[in-house]
C-alpha cells in the first residue's frame, strides 16, 4: 500500500509545511539521508504552546508530538521525498517544554514514534531521544526532529 493509500486509510491530511522560523533549512537530503530539522506542533493551525508538568497535561503533549510528526512528513514532502522512498526512519530527537519534575518524556514522544509505525510499519521503528527542555522556540510544547533513510 502507497503512502497516501495508508494516510487516506488513517484519515490523514498532512498540514502545509511550516516555514523556517530562523537561519535553516527544513529538509536537508544528502548521502541518501534526508535531516528534517526540529518540527513543531501545530494542531488546527494553531501552535501547541506551554509546558507539561504545569499546563499541558501528557494526553495533549502526546497529540503534540503526533502533530510534530506529521510536521515531519509534511516537510519530507515539500521537499520533494517521496514518502514512498522512505527506507527507514533512522532516528526521531523528541525534545519536551516540562517542569523539573515532569518525567514522561518518552510517553510523550511516542506520538511521534507511534504515528512513524502507524505509516511505514517496521520501516518506522527507529532509534530515539526524548529529553526534558526549559524552553522551547515560540513557548512550543513539543519539538521532534528526525533522520530518514531514503531510497534512490
Amino acid at each position: 500500500m502507497s503512502i497516501e493509500a495508508r494516510l487516506q486509510e488513517l484519515g490523514i491530511v498532512l498540514p502545509e509545511a511550516a516555514a523556517p522560523v530562523a537561519s535553516y533549512v527544513p529538509v536537508v537530503v544528502h548521502g541518501g539521508f534526508a535531516h528534517v530539522s526540529g518540527q513543531l506542533p501545530f494542531v488546527d493551525g494553531k501552535l501547541v504552546t506551554g509546558r507539561l508538568g504545569e499546563d499541558v497535561s501528557l494526553e495533549a503533549g502526546i497529540d503534540a508530538a503526533r502533530a510534530c510528526g506529521l510536521m515531519i512528513l509534511a516537510q519530507l514532502k515539500a521537499a520533494l521525498v517521496p514518502l514512498d522512498k522512505v527506507e527507514r526512519v533512522v532516528k526521531l530527537g523528541g525534545f519536551v517544554n516540562s517542569t523539573p519534575d515532569f518525567t514522561d518524556q518518552p510517553k510523550v514522544i511516542n506520538g511521534a514514534s507511534d504515528l512513524m509505525v502507524a505509516m511505514f510499519g517496521e520501516k518506522g521503528r527507529h532509534a530515539r531521544a526524548a529529553v526534558g527542555v526549559p524552553a522551547l522556540p515560540l513557548g512550543a510544547a513539543v519539538e521532534v526532529d528526525a533522520i530518514v533513510a531514503i531510497a534512490d
